[in-house]
């Protein structure tokens, strides 16, 4: 298969993989997802993504169909079938088909989907190019940290940011607290010390996030979970943002200006070459 899928139990190639018109996933947002890195035809950080559909799921009242040891079967099988070294597998669990209905069915069945894509290998670090932001108003609900299906507002301030030249679109908050980029968690560093948002209901707490934060702590790395302010990011002596596609990608510019440091600067190329090897050893 080109690229393998499953659908609550049955695989077939994504080309021929169907949901039923009235799925909530399509009509309502009515779902959770997850994406899952391949690398070397293995899936990274598994377990923690597993645990995280697991709370989003819960956070919406839904209930996972599959145990994590039967979820990891599938993933496997499914890189498996796949012709990829490198890709990523991509999960969505919705509430079901039923009448179009605000209330929950009382008799859905969830439905539960994942298939395989390809992903081009990153450059190697030496060659991986800084990238520039924009910032725009958050204006999603107040339940960033459940991984919901419901991402209009980020495929908005994305699809600003392409059209800017930017890599991503950095949210804020009223009074100007950065919260995380549309699809990325962000970081800085003040005075030697990484700042990035405290894991709250205000932003999706990444898996990469996660990682890098363990990395920081194993290196000894000074770092804060504090809210960093629209005012000050211009004055970070390093900036840039993490997610499970990019890994760690540096930032030399917001809004068209251009941040007055290197980049990547030294944490930040640290960090990325921590990761590089962390992948290759997991």
């Amino acid at each position: 298969m080109l690229n393998p899928a499953w659908k609550d139990g049955l695989y077939c190639d994504l080309s021929e993989a169907k949901v039923s018109i009235e799925d909530r996933g399509y009509l309502l947002g009515d779902g959770v997802y997850e994406v899952i890195r391949i690398y070397n035809r293995k899936p990274f950080s598994l377990t923690a993504h597993l645990d995280r559909l697991e709370r989003s799921a819960s956070a919406i009242r839904l209930d996972v169909p599959y145990t994590k040891d039967e979820l990891e079967a599938v993933i496997f099988e499914l890189i498996g079938k796949s012709c990829y070294a490198n890709g990523y597998i991509y999960m969505q669990l919705t509430r079901g088909s039923a009448k179009r209905d605000h209330l929950f069915p009382a008799d859905a069945e969830p439905t539960l989907v994942m298939y395989t894509r390809e992903l081009p290998p990153l450059p190697v670090i030496d060659s991986v190019n800084p990238a520039g932001c924009i910032t725009v108003p958050d204006e999603r609900w107040l339940n960033c940290y459940i991984k919901s299906i419901n991402l209009l507002p980020n495929l908005l301030a994305r699809q600003k940011a392409y059209e800017s030249g930017s890599i991503e679109a950095l949210f804020y908050r009223p009074g100007g607290l950065l919260t995380e980029g549309t699809r990325s968690n962000l970081f800085a560093v003040f005075d030697g010390v990484v700042y990035t948002h405290p894991a709250t209901n205000l932003i999706l707490a990444g898996i990469t996030r996660e990682i890098v934060i363990d990395l920081m702590q194993k290196l000894a790395l000074p770092f804060k979970e504090e809210v960093i302010l629209l005012e000050d990011i211009s004055k970070a002596s390093e900036v840039w943002i993490t997610s499970t596609t990019l890994e760690v990608q540096p930032i030399n510019s917001i809004d068209g200006n251009v941040l007055d440091h290197a980049s990547p600067g030294k944490i930040c190329m640290m960090l990325m070459k921590e990761f590089r090897n962390l992948a290759a050893e997991d």
